[in-house]
């Protein structure tokens, strides 16, 4: 099992420091990041922990768990599958 946190349907309300005092009670956290999703602009965040076992309470105790009046989902964070690459941008013209 990993040290990071997936956190969805967070509330506008929510912030990065609101997000760390919610789950610092299960361990010390490396980081903790509220982002908004590119594609639906709802925000999400990521928990990492410096130790891997904290995560596994983390999720049993604040998954479905109220965070500022949203109903939170928790999950461990996957890894990104590779997105597309960077797209030309431009017409090729063959030169004669």
């Amino acid at each position: 099992m990993g040290k990071k946190l997936f956190i969805g349907s967070l509330a506008w309300a929510t912030d990065s420091s609101g997000l760390r005092a919610a789950f610092e009670r299960f361990g010390d956290i490396d980081e903790a990041q509220v982002i908004s999703d590119r594609e639906t602009g709802r925000s999400r965040g990521f928990v990492t922990f410096t130790e891997e076992g904290a995560i596994e309470n983390a999720i049993s105790e604040m998954n479905g768990s109220d965070l500022d009046g949203r109903p939170i989902v928790v999950n461990e964070a996957r890894d990104q599958a590779p997105r597309g690459g960077g797209g030309g941008g431009g017409e090729r013209r063959e030169r004669w």
